[in-house]
């Protein structure tokens, strides 16, 4: 029975037709702090509901205090690592919520954050293990952010550890991989090759033009990616609602950059 339950859930935070998805993660103000986009939490979910995104991904309190009760529906996934930039080690990611929370709280997934490399990866490894275990047990779908971040790792975007950082999150039971955009679709394509479940691109870094950010994401496509988890890029744009109708030209319709851009933001 968990395994129906688990596609029941899939199905809310991907498009079952494409088998793709466009997911916001809001998960910054841990790390962060209330930056620009995530004050209002509300008005920012609901913008970007509004612009058709499949799902938002946000910490427990997010969803306790920032609940809409109005307008478009939207899969909801909630985190369960944290950390932040002001302690002695941002890499390192602890729990801070459970999938019998997830569950409680209304999720349809449960995502954590990896950091291979880091110092305390032994730790993180055993903690995706438990965390995988007890989401096939209550058929909750499990997104793991694999990022290759650590003393050892030279150049993050190098197509050798981002596909190794991946694969590691589907060899210890994640139903869906995020990590980062190798630069162009040719290295990504390996990276997806080499990782048994769906991959989406993480946003990173507010780009400096949306075209930019745009043929990243219009490259994940092409090499056979499964859909782009992107916060700045749209919570920080200046029309978080078209920004997102247009990740979801690319995404869901097979749209050039210029044509979803041209469609949907002009």
């Amino acid at each position: 029975m968990t395994e129906i339950g688990k596609r029941i859930r899939l199905d809310r935070i991907m498009n079952r037709n494409t088998k793709r998805t466009v997911i916001i993660p809001m998960d910054h103000g841990i790390s962060m702090g209330p930056i620009k986009g995530l004050i209002n939490m509300r008005e920012t979910i609901d913008k970007v509901a509004q612009g058709g995104a499949n799902a938002v991904l946000l910490h427990k309190g997010i969803i306790r205090a920032g609940y809409r009760g109005y307008g478009r529906d939207i899969g909801l996934i909630l985190h369960l690592s944290a950390s932040t930039d002001l302690g002695p080690d941002p890499n390192n990611k602890v729990l801070v919520a459970t999938v019998e929370e997830a569950i409680k709280l209304g999720a349809d997934a449960v995502s954590v954050h990896i950091n291979v490399g880091s110092d305390t990866e032994p730790e993180q490894l055993q903690v995706l293990g438990k965390v995988a275990e007890t989401c096939e047990y209550w058929g909750m779908p499990l997104l793991a952010m694999m990022y290759p971040r650590g003393k050892k790792i030279k150049d993050q975007f190098d197509v050798d550890v981002v596909k190794h950082a991946a694969r590691i999150g589907a060899e210890l039971g994640a139903d869906i991989i995020k990590t980062n955009y190798t630069g162009d679709p040719d290295t990504f394509r390996e990276v997806v090759k080499g990782c048994p479940v769906p991959v989406v691109m993480a946003g990173g870094p507010k780009t400096e033009t949306e075209e930019q950010f745009c043929e990243m994401v219009y490259g994940c496509i092409q090499a056979g990616g499964s859909g782009v988890a992107a916060g700045r890029n749209v919570f920080q744009h200046k029309d978080p609602t078209k920004m997102v109708k247009v990740l979801c030209g690319i995404v869901h319709e097979n749209l050039e950059p210029e044509e979803a851009i041209r469609r949907y933001m002009k």
